[in-house]
C-alpha cells in the first residue's frame, strides 16, 4: 500500500544481477513507505540486500523492475542528469569512511557540494561555516582531514551532506570506524537532526545502533522480513 503523502515510496522493487549462468535476486519485492522527519534503520547480515537497497534510494543505481517515488517524482523516469541533480538536491550522503578530499580544508570540503549547485563563492562559505558551527567545528574549519580526528572527520561529512539542505539524509555504517564513545557523539547529533526535522535512513548490523532509531527495516535475502516501530522517543521530539 502506497502512501501518497509519503517521501519515499518503494512499490514490488527488484534489482537483479547475472552473474555466470545465475540470476542474483539482490532486491525481491520492496515495498516500503518512508515519511518526512522518520528515523529509519536498514539492518541485515552480509548478502541481505541492504547495501543495494541504500544505492537505490541515493540514485546510485535503478532498480529492474518496480516503482520508486521521490517526493511524489518516479525516479525510474529520470535521465542521467536529472539523478544526478536529485543526488545533489534532495540527499546528503555519510559514509563509513568519509569520503573527504584529502587535500582541502574542513571549510572547502563542505562547500564542494554547492558547486555544483553553482551556488556563489560567498554565499557557499556563509554556508558551509554555518554548517561546521551546526557540527561544533568552528574551531576546525582550516584544517585537512589528517589533521583531525575520526569524529571530527564524521562531523565534516555531515556539514557537508547538510550543507545542501537535502530532504533525506542517508547514512551507510556511519559509525563503523568510530570508537564507542565517539560513536555515541556522533548518534546524538544524528538525533538532534531528527528533532529538527530531518530524514535520516541509516544502514548499520549494529542492533544497538538500529535500536536508537524510530524504525527498524530488516531485510532478509532481499526482503523486507520486519518493519517495526521502536519503542523510542527522543529527547525533546513531538
Amino acid at each position: 500500500m502506497t502512501d501518497s503523502q509519503a517521501l519515499i515510496s518503494l512499490n514490488k522493487i527488484r534489482r537483479t544481477y547475472q552473474m555466470g549462468g545465475e540470476t542474483l535476486h539482490a532486491l525481491d519485492g520492496i515495498d516500503i513507505d518512508i515519511s518526512t522527519n522518520d528515523y529509519v534503520a536498514i539492518i541485515g547480515s552480509s548478502g541481505s540486500g541492504k547495501s543495494t537497497l541504500m544505492n537505490l534510494l541515493g540514485c546510485l543505481d535503478s532498480p529492474s523492475e518496480g516503482q520508486y517515488y521521490l517526493d511524489g517524482e518516479s525516479v525510474g523516469d529520470m535521465t542521467g542528469s536529472e539523478l544526478a541533480q536529485v543526488r545533489n538536491r534532495k540527499i546528503g550522503f555519510i559514509f563509513q569512511s568519509f569520503n573527504l578530499l584529502p587535500r582541502v580544508d574542513a571549510l572547502h570540503n563542505v562547500m564542494q557540494p554547492l558547486v555544483y549547485q553553482r551556488v556563489g563563492y560567498k554565499k557557499r562559505k556563509q554556508r558551509a561555516q554555518a554548517m561546521l558551527e551546526r557540527v561544533g567545528l568552528s574551531k576546525r574549519m582550516g584544517h585537512q582531514p589528517n589533521e583531525l580526528s575520526g569524529g571530527q572527520r564524521q562531523r565534516v561529512a555531515i556539514a557537508r551532506a547538510l550543507v545542501t539542505q537535502p530532504s533525506i539524509l542517508l547514512a551507510d555504517e556511519p559509525t563503523g570506524n568510530l570508537d564507542s564513545a565517539t560513536s555515541h557523539d556522533i548518534l546524538d547529533l544524528f538525533d538532534e537532526l531528527q528533532r529538527e526535522g530531518q530524514t535520516i535512513i541509516m544502514v548499520t548490523h549494529e542492533p544497538d545502533i538500529a535500536e536508537r532509531c524510530q524504525r527498524q527495516i530488516k531485510l532478509t535475502d532481499g526482503k523486507v522480513v520486519s518493519d517495526i516501530r521502536n519503542s523510542v522517543q527522543l529527547e525533546g521530539a513531538l
